[in-house]
């Protein structure tokens, strides 16, 4: 198995695409150190992350700004912290502002030229519209947690990308999934089957950050430190086998 092999990229989108660590932390950073909560970035990350996967999995059907409310709620509850309505929907209203990774423009464009891309994102359509404007790529398909009616990991999510693949008249196995979190993507990624690259941007970091420690040891077939390392190992010349 070679990364030249593929006719498919599924890639997940905060994490590996946008800096959704960075775009949580503006909002949640100034509202702890209003509150004198003695916590770094990071911390205040670990504590958020397991708080959001749960309110994913009790509320599926809640379009994705909900959650980010419902979250930080739960967190202040969590930390002894007031959190406003407006300080909620700050939160909620962020995801068009979180910044792309500096090299996921660039990558995806290469890619771009030799594979359809998808996107199976754990957001709403409308929060993802803004997302994508920053990546300056046109996605063959953009499968969200909104079309889906829950959230990763859920096996439902990889069932619709199965189907979406499928329908785009993909190959068997020729569908390669590309994501940052294994406890979102590639634990449930491999229990379906796919193949998976991890982009680890957190290599240089120790701790899992916004996403919660996935809950079975998993094996991607590749690991990158960045988007640009990947796509520059898709090129012909520099072919990595798995």
């Amino acid at each position: 198995m070679q990364l030249t092999d593929f006719e498919a990229m599924s890639f997940d989108c905060y994490g590996t695409l946008i800096d959704w660590e960075a775009g949580l932390s503006a909002v949640l950073t100034p509202w702890a150190r209003a509150h004198g909560l003695d916590l770094t970035g990071e911390q205040l990350l670990t504590e958020y992350s397991p708080i959001e996967a749960a309110v994913e999995a009790d509320r599926p059907a809640d379009l994705y700004p909900d959650v980010l409310a419902r979250s930080m709620r739960l967190l202040g509850e969590k930390l002894g912290a007031e959190v406003t309505g407006e300080q909620a929907a700050r939160l909620a209203r962020s995801v068009p502002d979180w910044p792309a990774f500096p090299d996921s423009r660039d990558a995806l464009a290469a890619l771009s030229k030799r594979v359809k891309l998808i996107i199976l994102s754990n957001v709403d359509r409308a929060s993802f519209a803004g997302s994508n404007a920053r990546l300056g790529v046109e996605f063959t398909s953009i499968i969200t947690a909104q079309d889906v009616g829950s959230y990763k990991p859920s096996q439902r999510n990889f069932d619709a990308l199965a189907a979406e693949v499928t329908r785009l008249g993909v190959g068997p196995g020729k569908l390669l999934h590309v994501a940052q979190s294994l406890f979102h993507d590639h634990v449930p990624a491999k229990r379906a089957g796919l193949p998976t690259v991890w982009i680890n941007r957190r290599h240089a970091r120790p701790g899992w950050g916004a996403t919660p420690e996935p809950p079975a040891p998993v094996t991607p077939d590749w690991e990158f430190p960045s988007m640009a390392a990947f796509a520059a190992a898709v090129e012909p010349a520099n072919p990595q086998s798995g």
